[in-house]
């Protein structure tokens, strides 16, 4: 039998609590291990109950979530972190990810996203909501004549991350660009861009950029 993850919720709000944990139960290799209904002890908690994810509200009492994922980053993270919040401003999402959080849904489709994104981070990959990751694909590429004005949806062998990096790569941004573009690690860049190679049995940068081109990502 594959071991549960564990997953530890955090909201002000005792009827989303309920709700998240309904669906959850649903899911075999989930287990919810505990919850939060305000932000004091939230480290602590998660860290008793040896959660591998927690999921995060960022509008919470007494420590809101910010002060949170700040806590977490100064004493070290037992766990991934998924915040679920109302708020899809782009100022917040930049701040949570460089904090160090791996996803970020909006509550409006947390439904029929946090299944998905609890198996990727758990799977060391980040999440976006739809509307989270096309509201920062299109601030990074928005005054890009080469650039074909959408989000790309993913293929048979590519993920919406991969063809995105792939895309940035074709319009010459460097890994530390593409870091600070879509919030995540050089080192996530670099291993995203070896499995982009792998998949593709691509040799170098050319054969990304006739890729892109071929699957009209870009304009000639």
């Amino acid at each position: 039998m594959a071991e549960k993850i564990r997953i530890h919720l955090a909201d002000d709000h005792q009827i989303l609590i309920d709700g998240i944990r309904t669906l959850l139960h649903t899911i075999p290799t989930f287990e919810v291990v505990g919850y939060s209904l305000n932000g004091t002890n939230i480290y602590e908690e998660v860290t008793n109950n040896k959660a591998d994810i927690l999921i995060l509200d960022i509008n919470m009492p007494e420590k809101d979530g910010i002060e949170v994922l700040k806590e977490f980053a100064k004493k070290g993270f037992p766990c991934k972190i998924i915040i679920l919040s109302s708020y899809d401003d782009l100022r917040i999402i930049k701040e949570v990810m460089k904090l160090g959080c791996s996803s970020y849904l909006t509550k409006k489709c947390a439904g029929e996203n946090i299944v998905e994104a609890i198996l990727a981070v758990t799977n060391g990959e980040e999440y976006f909501s739809k509307s989270v990751r096309e509201k920062i694909f299109s601030t990074v590429t928005k005054d890009n004549p080469k650039l074909n004005k959408q989000v790309p949806s993913p293929n048979s062998l590519l993920t919406e991350r991969e063809l995105e990096i792939i895309i940035l790569i074709s319009l010459e941004y460097s890994g530390k660009e593409i870091s600070d573009q879509l919030f995540i690690s050089v080192n996530t860049v670099e291993t995203h861009r070896k499995n982009i190679m792998k998949k593709l049995s691509a040799k170098n940068s050319i054969s990304l950029v006739k890729y892109a081109l071929k699957n009209k990502l870009i304009k000639s």
